[in-house]
């Protein structure tokens, strides 16, 4: 990893946060006179700032990273201050990965010590595991350990991160009770453990759409402060949250310059939101939701593959048929029930909307 965040972002598809808005986090820290606790890179409030946006005294911006209720964010950073570990949850699609990541790039200043959950995760991804080949030829020694990311955040007083921590199993989840709680970690082979530096917490991800699958132990649930972050409340925010993505995404991927069209941005995020919530805008129709969750990054997903489809197969603009093949394979997960869903939806709302007829007629081309 280079320690230079402009060549960073210049070399690679997708820089850390703390490298792609290092600019912003030292003007931060340079404005940043508000007291900041032990181990943080900045104050609660610069940290809220970082994430919601805002001015500073210099007239500089702070680009928004969230989207939504300020009053999440600091629920979030002002446990981040205590000794609870915080525990982000959602849908798919609620920006919890994306929220992690910044706090632990604005707290920080690294947000790469990361673990990710799954349902073959092994208890060594949070404690540690062993170099086997030194092991058997000198025995248990600190040369032959190997850290955990876990491991490393408690020794230098830092953020870590666990992705979809429902997802792990039970018994590796529960390897974090002590390490929570007692802010140790034992290393029995060494007689000895590792005591978490001042600033180290952990921040979890979890989706509660899969209910279920390694549901958390109460014991564990307590050591966490819960915040559930929700789809975003209005339309126009949802348009915003597409816009801006799908903006930096582009850059990223250096696709040739496309005007995002908000007209087809509105339309996608109309269509999503009126699946997910089973009623058009209206309130007046009634409708059936697919087995999709529809979420606002499927939707900037959507925008993404038209602008490519725009730019290097169509005029340049973003039109209807750039996005519809993008929606159709977004809402039609299940090929029998929902393409029924999908069917009806295009039937009895879009064909008889006047000003979305481009939109029916691409969307049939591709159903």
């Amino acid at each position: 990893m280079t320690s230079d965040p402009s060549s960073a972002t210049g070399r690679v598809l997708r820089p850390h946060a703390e490298q792609q808005y290092a600019d912003e986090l030292a003007r931060l820290a340079e404005h940043d006179d508000r007291p900041r606790p032990p181990g943080w890179r900045l104050s609660p409030w610069a940290v809220t700032t970082y994430l919601m946006g805002g001015e500073l005294p210099d007239g500089s911006a702070i680009t928004p990273k969230y989207v939504g209720a300020r009053r999440l964010m600091e629920v979030a950073v002002a446990t981040l201050a205590t000794d609870r570990a915080l525990l982000l949850l959602g849908v798919p699609g609620t920006a919890k990965t994306w929220v992690s990541e910044h706090l632990a790039a604005a707290v920080s200043g690294d947000s790469t010590l990361l673990v990710q959950g799954t349902a073959g995760t092994p208890e060594e991804a949070i404690r540690y595991g062993w170099n086997y080949a030194r092991l058997l030829a000198e025995g248990p020694s600190e040369k032959a350990l190997v850290e955990s990311p876990m491991m490393r955040a408690m020794r230098r007083g830092s953020v870590a991160r666990i992705e979809e921590l429902t997802r792990m199993p039970s018994d590796v989840q529960d390897t974090l009770i002590t390490i929570l709680s007692e802010k140790t970690l034992p290393v029995p082979e060494l007689n000895t453990e590792v005591q978490a530096a001042k600033g180290f917490t952990v921040i979890a991800t979890a989706n509660d759409r899969d209910r279920g699958v390694n549901e958390l132990s109460s014991a564990l649930r307590r050591r966490f402060n819960t915040v559930v972050l929700p789809l975003p409340e209005t339309a126009e925010d949802e348009v915003e949250i597409v816009s801006r993505r799908v903006e930096q995404i582009g850059a990223a991927l250096e696709l040739p310059e496309t005007p995002a069209g908000l007209d087809e941005i509105r339309r996608v995020v109309t269509v999503f939101r009126e699946l997910r919530a089973g009623v058009t805008g209206d309130g007046r129709t009634k409708l059936k939701s697919p087995s999709g969750t529809l979420s606002t990054a499927e939707a900037i997903s959507v925008i993404t593959n038209g602008l490519a489809l725009a730019a290097h197969f169509g005029d340049g603009v973003l039109r209807a048929p750039d996005v519809a093949g993008g929606i159709v394979g977004a809402v039609v997960q299940d090929p029998v029930s929902d393409r029924v869903v999908w069917q009806e939806y295009l039937e009895t709302v879009v064909r008889e909307r006047p000003e979305w007829h481009d939109f029916y007629r691409a969307c049939r081309e591709v159903s």
